[in-house]
């Protein structure tokens, strides 16, 4: 958000082309979510935070067509939007008003929206991956813990991962399906969970830092982590990999008060990308 208005920006050639997508309420943009479809059009969900509104705005290929996805309450926020395999979004986020995990998804002619937990204060810090069936994985923190929700194909399946706290959660699934997460716990640690098959296999990545929030994981080819961060206590952005069973931790970034909204992605090479709000775009070795 900047100026009180959802901007959009892309990369053309050695310059940033740079619009307003939505100038609509003075208040309008926050937790914005950003997908490409396969034809390379951007796909953003966001929060209307002067009506409290959940809103969803595509590029059509001329312009850019604006929607209210779901106005009952105080929702939107935490928004966490994917596309399936035919360019259809779905869209986890917060009900604040209900203190609820919500789930809205496009299927074709109009906007399914559900609620996937309600037991205490859930649905905070979502994050959305879809398998290859087109089926949502959804994790989050509730009542201070860290959980995760899977559809079956018929119902919702919720579990606690776990309960030593699960903020700024972000999932990725590997070339199986199982998740990865990569989250903080109630003492500022850096941790990381995946689902073996039988188990969750939960590990401390960070002890060192005070890993304060904003985390972004992605996997390479091969399935192994990558975690973008923020040191709070430093101001650094911070970039954790595993490799050979060791995390290998580094600073990307130390010039000032860097590395918060971290957002990670890996090229076709393994390198990783980090996108914030200093530095827009620094390669990670």
């Amino acid at each position: 958000m900047v100026n009180r208005g959802l901007k959009y920006a892309r990369q053309m050639g050695s310059a940033w082309a740079i619009e307003t997508v939505d100038g609509s309420s003075i208040e309008v943009g926050w937790y914005s979510s950003l997908a490409l479809d396969s034809a390379g059009n951007p796909h953003i969900s966001y929060l209307d935070a002067w009506n409290f509104d959940l809103k969803y705005a595509r590029w059509t290929g001329s312009a850019w067509a604006i929607e209210t996805v779901d106005s009952a309450g105080n929702v939107g926020e935490y928004t966490s939007l994917a596309l399936d395999a035919v360019g259809n979004p779905h869209i986890s986020y917060y009900d604040m008003t209900n203190f609820d995990l919500k789930y809205a998804r496009w299927t074709g002619s109009r906007w399914a929206i559900e609620t996937v937990d309600s037991d205490g204060i859930v649905g905070v810090h979502t994050s959305l991956a879809l398998d290859t069936a087109g089926n949502p994985h959804i994790s989050y923190s509730g009542n201070g813990d860290l959980k995760y929700a899977r559809w079956t194909g018929s119902a919702w399946a919720i579990e606690t991962v776990d309960r030593t706290g699960g903020w700024d959660t972000s999932l990725a699934l590997d070339a199986a399906g199982k998740p990865h997460i990569s989250y903080f716990r109630s003492n500022h640690n850096l941790k990381y969970a995946h689902w073996t098959g039988s188990t969750w296999a939960i590990e401390t990545v960070d002890s060192a830092s005070y890993a304060d929030s904003f985390t972004s994981l992605a996997l390479d080819a091969a399935g192994n982590p990558h975690i973008s961060y923020y040191d709070v206590a430093n101001g650094d952005l911070k970039y954790a990999r595993r490799k050979w069973n060791t995390w290998v931790i580094g600073t990307v970034d130390s010039d000032g008060d860097v590395g918060e909204y971290t957002s990670l992605a890996l090229d076709s090479a393994g390198k990783a990308h980090y996108n914030g709000p200093v530095n827009s775009d620094t390669q990670l070795g």
